[in-house]
């Protein structure tokens, strides 16, 4: 029976030379010579055949392992041949979807041709047209001022803000006669009636109004913004934030800072 070291080294008969023998052969003396016409592969070789070279991996020997390590290599073959095939199945649909036919491209030119068509319709012209009288008839109830109102009293006072269409909005500017930031105010509010003609500017002199002294120092100019009757937004000492020197923008940017009146003028 062979042994391990038989199995790792080979069987003795083919690439092992047994050291016991190699003494009985020296202490012989006599030198073997090879019989004419007998093989030398009779004689126990010396040295171990040298293995036939790998590249691979496999440590397998024998017919047995050559099949198995040619059988993995067709099965990678196999499984890189159908990622290869999968990803020209892939560029094919890419290529499809990207690339129309002339029969497509002719239907997406009539579509863009009917479609031209329509839009130069005279039912579609007349029914924007009857949109945008709808829309102007919505805002029609709204009414147009373009003018800074002057308010003598109390009353005119109450009456520009409670008489008015809920869906005005109403600045009313208290002011003190001399005051050149006051001056600065009313001059800048006529230009914002010019541009936004839907707002109502007014303003009101602070005695007028029955304001202390304190606020007629103090207190002015003065912003107040009323919408359906009440006040939204009140608005002291203006001058304090738009500075020393400001015009119409610099209070347009503030009233629609503080959510007053809109960025877009409604005429």
């Amino acid at each position: 029976m062979a042994t391990l070291e038989d199995k790792i080294l080979g069987e003795k008969s083919q690439n092992y030379c047994s050291s016991s023998e190699s003494e009985n052969e020296a202490e012989s003396g006599d030198e073997a010579e090879t019989p004419k016409g007998e093989s030398c592969m009779s004689q126990a070789p010396c040295a171990p055949v040298e293995p036939s070279k790998w590249d691979g991996v496999s440590s397998n020997t024998g017919p047995k392992g050559v099949i198995k390590d040619w059988q993995r290599f067709k099965q990678l073959e196999s499984e890189r041949r159908k990622e290869q095939d999968q990803e020209k199945i892939m560029l094919m649909k890419k290529l499809t979807l990207t690339c129309k036919t002339a029969l497509e491209e002719e239907k997406d030119k009539q579509i863009e041709a009917e479609l031209e068509d329509l839009l130069n319709d005279e039912f579609l012209l007349q029914y924007q047209k009857q949109c945008m009288q709808e829309m102007l008839a919505k805002v029609s109830g709204i009414p147009t001022f373009g003018a800074l109102q002057d308010l003598k009293n109390g009353a005119e006072f109450l009456d520009a803000i409670e008489k008015e269409n809920a869906s005005v909005t109403v600045v009313i500017h208290i002011y003190e006669e001399n005051n050149n930031l006051c001056k600065s105010m009313n001059e800048g509010l006529k230009a914002l009636c010019q541009e936004y003609k839907k707002v109502k500017f007014c303003r009101f002199l602070s005695s007028a109004a029955g304001m202390s002294r304190d606020f007629k120092k103090e207190g002015v100019p003065a912003l107040l913004v009323y919408k359906g009757g009440q006040l939204i937004g009140n608005f002291v000492s203006v001058g304090n934030e738009l500075g020393d020197e400001f015009y119409s923008g610099d209070i347009e940017n503030f009233l629609i800072e503080h959510g007053m009146i809109s960025s877009v003028p409604t005429e």
